[in-house]
C-alpha cells in the first residue's frame, strides 16, 4: 500500500519517549502501519496513529538508542513485509525477515504485506477432521481439529514448551506438511535449543522459525505473529500445503500489545490490559483458518498469570479455540507427564458425529470416572482407602491405572529420561482405555502402566515380572 497521491517528504523527530516517537511531516502524511526509517535505516518505526494534519505517532520496532529530536525520518511508502517462497524453509528469521541463523538471505523470495485480512466465510471449509498427535491424553480427551486452534494453558514450569516441541516432532514425522514456529517473547536460550533439537531430529527442512525475543522492543514482539501468519498463508494458499503453526507464547503477544497501548497513552481497561485487547487478538486469530486450498492448524502455548483462568488474557484466548489443554501443576508435581488435566481440558470435536460413537462414549466415561475419583480423594485422605466400599475401591483402582496409562515418554525428552519416545495411534489409545475401564488391569501393579506407549507394553512388563517371581520362588524352594 503506497502513498501514490501525495509525495511524502522527509519528516523530523519531535519527541522520543522510550519506544514511542512522534514525527512531524510538512508535506504528505504517512498511512497507518507504514514503515519509517531513521538514522540511515538503523532505526525502524511503524506509524500507529495520525495525531493531526502533520504529526504521526510511531512505535519503534528496533531499539531507539541514538535517536534524537530534530533527526530526519524517511517514509518507506509501504507497511512491514515478510519474506515468502519455498526457500524460506529450514531457516530462522526476525520480524524484518532477516535471517538470524548465520546464513545468507535465501534466493528467489518475494515480500508480502503482513497486514492481511482473514479469509471470508465463503472461502472457509466446513469439513471437520481430527488432527492426530500421537499423544494419548490429547487424542482421547481433547482431540485437535485440522485447521483449528488448540491452546496449551498453564503457569510457569508445567511443561507447555515440552508438549509443543513433542507435537512438532510427531506431526512432522507423521503429517507431510510445513511447520512454522513463532517464538513471541521467547528467551534466546529456548530458541537456540529448539533450532539445535529440530536439526538433530532431521525435521528442519520442513520448518520455518521466527523469533521476536524477550529483549526486543514491544513493537517487534507485537508484529512477529503477523509475520508468521503471512508465511503460513503463503504455504496454504499458493503451495496448497497443510501448515502447523506453533506459537509460544500467545500471552506475550497480548503483553506486547499492552506495552504498546500504554506507551501510546491509551487508558488501560480491566486488570491493566489494553482496551483493544479483543480486537488485536481477533485480528491475529481469525487469519488461522481451514480453506479449500489447505489448512493452518495452530497450537498455542498460553501462559496463565498466577494460574488464574479468569484473567482477561486467558478468557479472550479461550473464546478463539476449538480445543483447550489445561496443564495442572498438581499433576506435574506427581510426575504425571504430560500434566494435562483431564477434567478441565476439552475439545469441541468430542461429539459423536465427528469422532464416532465409540470414542465419544469412552471419552465421556473416562471423564465421569475421574470426576468420581476426585470426589473420593478427600475421603481417602481422611479415612484411608480401606474405609471405601468395594464399588468405590474399584473406581479408585481403574482411575489410578488410567492416570498412569495417560503418561507417555516423549521423543524430545529422551536425552533426560533415557526412555525412548512413543507415538501411539488413536486406535491403540482407545483400546487401552477401554480395557482399563473394563477392569482388565485391576490386578496389575500401577507402575506397569506408567510411562508406556500402547497397553500391550504393560502386558509384556507384567508377564516378565510374573516370570521372574516364579523363577525366584522355584530357587527358594
Amino acid at each position: 500500500m503506497e502513498n501514490k497521491n501525495v509525495v511524502t517528504e522527509a519528516g523530523i523527530v519531535l519527541s522520543v519517549r522510550g519506544s514511542v516517537v512522534d514525527v512531524n511531516f510538512v508535506k504528505g502524511l504517512p498511512h497507518i502501519h507504514e514503515i519509517l526509517y531513521a538514522d540511515n535505516k538503523n532505526i525502524v518505526l511503524e506509524v500507529m496513529a495520525q495525531l493531526n494534519a502533520n504529526k504521526v505517532r510511531t512505535i519503534a520496532l528496533t531499539p531507539t538508542q541514538g535517536l534524537a529530536r530534530g533527526m530526519l525520518v524517511e517514509a518507506s511508502g509501504a507497511p512491514l513485509a515478510a519474506p515468502i517462497g519455498e526457500n524460506i524453509l529450514s531457516r530462522m528469521f526476525d520480524v524484518f525477515g532477516t535471517p538470524i541463523d548465520g546464513g545468507a538471505m535465501p534466493d528467489g523470495i518475494r515480500w508480502q504485506n503482513v497486514h492481511q485480512t482473514p479469509p471470508s466465510l465463503v472461502e472457509r471449509s466446513t469439513k471437520s477432521e481430527i488432527f492426530t498427535t500421537g499423544i494419548k491424553i490429547v487424542d482421547v480427551l481433547a482431540p485437535i481439529e485440522r485447521g483449528g486452534k488448540a491452546g496449551l494453558f498453564g503457569g510457569a514450569g508445567v511443561g507447555k514448551t515440552v508438549l509443543l516441541t513433542e507435537m512438532i516432532h510427531n506431526m512432522i514425522g507423521h503429517h507431510k506438511g510445513v511447520s512454522i514456529f513463532c517464538g513471541i517473547g521467547e528467551r534466546c536460550r529456548e530458541g537456540e535449543e529448539l533450532y539445535r533439537e529440530m536439526a538433530e531430529a532431521g525435521v528442519l527442512e520442513n520448518m520455518v522459525m521466527l523469533f521476536g525475543q524477550m529483549n526486543e522492543p514491544p513493537g517487534s514482539r507485537f508484529r512477529i505473529g503477523h509475520c508468521a501468519l503471512t508465511m503460513a498463508e503463503y504455504f496454504r494458499d499458493e503451495e496448497h500445503r497443510d501448515v502447523l503453526l506453533l506459537i509460544d507464547n500467545i500471552f506475550r503477544f497480548i503483553q506486547a500489545g499492552s506495552e504498546v497501548s500504554g506507551l501510546m497513552g491509551q487508558i488501560p481497561s480491566r486488570m491493566g490490559y489494553q482496551p483493544t485487547l479483543g480486537t488485536e487478538l481477533s485480528a491475529l486469530e481469525e487469519r488461522i483458518a481451514n480453506t479449500k486450498n489447505g489448512a493452518i492448524t495452530s497450537i498455542q502455548a498460553v501462559y496463565v498469570p498466577a494460574d488464574d483462568f479468569t484473567d482477561p488474557a486467558a478468557v479472550h484466548t479461550f473464546s478463539h479455540l476449538s480445543a483447550s489443554l489445561v496443564l495442572s501443576r498438581k499433576r506435574a508435581s506427581e510426575g504425571l507427564y504430560p500434566a494435562v488435566d483431564p477434567l478441565q481440558s476439552n475439545s469441541k470435536m468430542t461429539t459423536a458425529n465427528i469422532v464416532g460413537e465409540r470414542h465419544f462414549a469412552l471419552s465421556h466415561e473416562i471423564k465421569q470416572l475421574f470426576a468420581q475419583y476426585d470426589e473420593l480423594k478427600d475421603i481417602i485422605a481422611m479415612l484411608g482407602l480401606e474405609q471405601l466400599s468395594v464399588q468405590d475401591r474399584d473406581i479408585v483402582k481403574r482411575a489410578r491405572r488410567l492416570e498412569r496409562f495417560f503418561t507417555q515418554p516423549f521423543f524430545t525428552t529422551a536425552q533426560f529420561s533415557s526412555a525412548q519416545g512413543k507415538f501411539v495411534t488413536l486406535e491403540e489409545s482407545l483400546d487401552g482405555c477401554e480395557r482399563i475401564l473394563k477392569g482388565e488391569f485391576n490386578h496389575y501393579p500401577e507402575k506397569s502402566l506408567y510411562m508406556i506407549g500402547s497397553i500391550n507394553e504393560a502386558k509384556l512388563d507384567h508377564e516378565k515380572v510374573v516370570e521372574v517371581r516364579h523363577e525366584t520362588n522355584a530357587e527358594v524352594s
